[in-house]
């Protein structure tokens, strides 16, 4: 199976890259690596020559724009980057009959659910902030494209709040910030009314895996580790896995402005995966991290105390951590 990621230097790109590069059904020369080159979100067009050159049997969309709150503040662009050129992307794929997986949000519900039951595939969306209605339209769209081989041709996996290499995930903030607040003598503030499902990037890359090595990815999935976690749970796991001791001060998402509002309950509901062995829990997901945390815990409080102002200096706030 010949398949192609789009976003492949993301951080699920890289995760997908890798996990196929290890599946049999890859071949000997392996995935297609698809950067801005091959699919610039800005001008998707440009993808039907590639899908002509390269040939993919399946294409998996993991690039979109996920800054947040940069979808807050330009909705269009957002629209344009996560919805338009999902729907450019997947027009071109139906015509050719490339399937297509596309990778989707937990933040396409509102999290207003107080039941304290996850979201499941059937749940109706209703997203409360320009990012998720962005993911939505890209969702929809790609279903208007396939139409009546959207049955056989078209995945949609929805997941949610991703950790993992490279760059700054929560788990790295959360260290940055600890660092922060100790050095200046003040203890780390995490938003503790904010639930969701806490995704290593490697464990959904394989899930992903998974559903085309049994030829079941089409249809609309759930790929979340298991259990559920307020930002504050999960920081404090953080800090332990890190062998962090800083006191943490659980607030209200209302403490900060943000441009965002994001779902207060953002927890899914897992759907179940062909071999049908769950995604692990989260928590052994982040303990895989353990060694890369307490280097990057190490690294903050070099950069911490580097920056901890003299006695003579007025001290500014310890940062509030935890934010998207």
């Amino acid at each position: 199976m010949r398949v192609a990621v789009t976003g492949s230097t993301g951080r699920l790109g890289r995760a997908l890259v890798r996990a196929l590069e290890d599946a049999p059904f890859s071949g000997p020369r392996g995935p297609l690596a698809w950067t801005r080159a091959e699919l610039d979100l800005d001008a998707p067009a440009g993808v039907a020559a590639a899908l002509d050159r390269d040939r993919p049997e399946v294409v998996v969309h993991a690039a979109a724009w996920t800054d947040v709150d940069g979808c807050a503040r330009d909705a269009d662009l957002a629209l344009a980057r996560n919805g338009i050129a999902t729907g450019v992307l997947a027009a071109a794929c139906a015509a050719r009959g490339v399937e297509l997986i596309v990778v989707s949000t937990n933040e396409v519900f509102d999290g207003a659910r107080t039941d304290g039951r996850g979201y499941a595939p059937n749940d109706e969306p209703a997203p409360a902030n320009p990012y998720g209605a962005s993911k939505l339209a890209g969702e929809r769209a790609a279903i208007e494209a396939f139409g009546d081989t959207a049955a056989t041709g078209l995945g949609i996996a929805r997941t949610s709040w991703l950790f993992g290499p490279p760059g700054p995930d929560f788990p790295h903030k959360i260290l940055d910030a600890a660092a922060r607040a100790a050095a200046g003598g003040a203890p780390l503030q995490v938003v503790a009314d904010e639930w969701g499902s806490p995704t290593s990037a490697a464990d959904l890359a394989e899930a992903i895996v998974e559903l085309l090595a049994e030829n079941a990815h089409p249809g609309l999935h759930h790929l979340v580790n298991g259990g559920i976690a307020s930002r504050a749970e999960w920081a404090a796991e953080v800090l332990r896995v890190a062998r962090i001791d800083v006191p943490l001060e659980p607030v209200p998402a209302a403490t900060w402005t943000r441009a965002s509002a994001p779902p207060r309950w953002g927890v899914l509901a897992p759907t179940p995966m062909p071999t049908g062995e769950p995604m692990r829990p989260w928590q052994q997901a982040l303990a895989d991290q353990a060694v890369v945390l307490r280097h990057a815990a190490d690294d903050a409080r070099r950069s911490a105390a580097a920056s901890t102002p003299s006695p003579a200096t007025p001290a500014t706030p310890a940062a509030s951590g935890g934010r998207r």
